[in-house]
């Protein structure tokens, strides 16, 4: 039997249908497949199997074995430096080719307002004192001053008295002799006089009235004996009483002193307190402690010094060299000492010969009496007899203070003109 049927689709027409008639394709699903996979009618193509993503080549990670390669190569340095070590190393720790860097050259100048700037303009007129007397010695500094004089402290030289010696050592190292114009025990403070011709150029001197809480200072001097030592810190405070010299007699001294904490130690005696423009604003003359060393000498700084104001030691200075003494400031009173209260009592009686208010002195002339209490000076209040002591000593001969005290239970204010005790009859030692 002749099979006269086609696969679905092809392109003849199947001969045995009538003309004009299409062929219907198969009553349900898809046409059968004409392709290869065919296999007959209504069977469906095979399934496809999922396409796997192919990756993009990729070249050699560079950073990765970089990085590796510089790994390697420190550890293999490190390992051959070593090797290179324990090889050539000495058995004593000696290496004859081993040098390190030489030092690179640096500037040395500073800035003139600078601390070192200063130092460098303040130390050549700051001078070394080697005092020896019949049985003591002992060092301390000065300053030059205007004709080549220098002003150190009264209890520095004091040792000398009338047949020691007087070594002055400047800067420079270079040395001479020295002698004593005059020395004012009540200030502390002694102008002396190098033989020969003075070299070292003199210290402008400042204005101790202007100097405020808070400013720097710059403390020069021989503290210990070590010459040419600077030392730096700020004024902590102003108008301290202070004992200064010797503690009895004729070395006694209360001084309205200056307070630092810039370092000042046994031997800075003498020498200058600067201002950051290197003008003198005080002389230092003493320290606070807080016990001796075990040696019993005096305990070094605590960061409690304290200097003369220099309005007062220009004064006092002036009249030394031009007459040999200087005066003391006063107002010829008489101080009750056993007196407890507020402010300052003027005695009620006489003591020792001392009358209460020296007739016809200051405090006369101004109303004072026997018995008024002394409140303030110029506004600022006094609490003990050493405060009002060291306001009156700072003021010189001739200038007035407005003193308000109490008198009877009543308030007043009084002007006074500062007047001096009668001079000494010390001579330069």
């Amino acid at each position: 039997m002749t099979d006269n049927t086609r696969p679905y689709g092809a392109s003849d027409r199947p001969e045995f249908l009538p003309a004009g008639e299409e062929p219907q394709g198969p009553p349900d699903g898809p046409p059968p497949p004409t392709g290869p996979y065919g296999m007959g009618p209504g069977w469906a193509p095979p399934p496809l199997y999922p396409v796997v993503p192919q990756r993009e080549p990729r070249g050699p990670n560079i950073a990765l074995y970089a990085a590796l390669a510089v790994v390697i190569a420190l550890v293999a340095g490190g390992l051959a430096s070593w090797g290179t070590f324990l090889l050539t190393r000495s058995s004593s720790g000696i290496d004859p080719a081993y040098t390190l860097s030489t030092p690179t050259k640096q500037p040395t100048n500073r800035p003139p307002e600078s601390v070192a700037g200063v130092a460098a303009k303040v130390l050549p007129s700051v001078v070394s004192l080697e005092v020896k007397g019949n049985s003591e010695s002992g060092t301390g500094s000065g300053f030059v001053v205007k004709g080549g004089y220098i002003v150190t402290n009264n209890h520095v030289v004091a040792v000398a008295g009338q047949a020691g010696e007087i070594r002055i050592r400047y800067n420079d190292r270079t040395s001479s002799g020295a002698r004593v114009v005059g020395r004012d025990p009540n200030s502390d403070i002694a102008v002396v006089k190098p033989d020969g011709t003075v070299r070292a150029p003199e210290l402008p001197l400042g204005n101790s009235d202007g100097v405020v809480v808070g400013d720097p200072v710059i403390a020069v001097g021989s503290p210990l004996g070590l010459s040419g030592t600077v030392t730096t810190g700020i004024i902590s405070s102003l108008n301290r009483p202070v004992e200064a010299g010797g503690s009895t007699g004729s070395d006694y001294a209360l001084i309205n002193a200056i307070q630092t904490d810039a370092a000042i130690n046994p031997g800075n005696s003498g020498g200058p307190l600067v201002n950051a423009a290197g003008e003198v604003i005080g002389v230092n003359s003493a320290i606070a402690t807080v016990g001796g060393s075990l040696l019993g000498q005096q305990s070094g700084s605590i960061g409690l010094g304290f200097a003369i104001p220099v309005n007062q030691v220009r004064r006092i200075a002036q009249e030394l060299i031009t007459t040999g003494t200087a005066r003391t400031s006063r107002i010829g009173i008489t101080i009750d000492q056993t007196y407890q209260g507020q402010g300052v009592r003027i005695a009620t009686q006489t003591e020792g010969g001392a009358v209460p208010v020296t007739p016809g002195g200051p405090a006369a002339k101004a109303g004072l009496h026997a018995g008024d209490v002394i409140l303030e000076v110029d506004g600022r209040p006094v609490s003990d007899s050493q405060e009002l002591i060291v306001t009156i000593r700072s003021k010189a001969p001739g200038d007035q203070v407005r003193i308000k005290f109490r008198h009877d239970g009543e308030v007043r204010t009084a002007t006074v003109t500062v007047g001096a005790a009668p001079a000494p009859n010390a001579r330069p030692s």
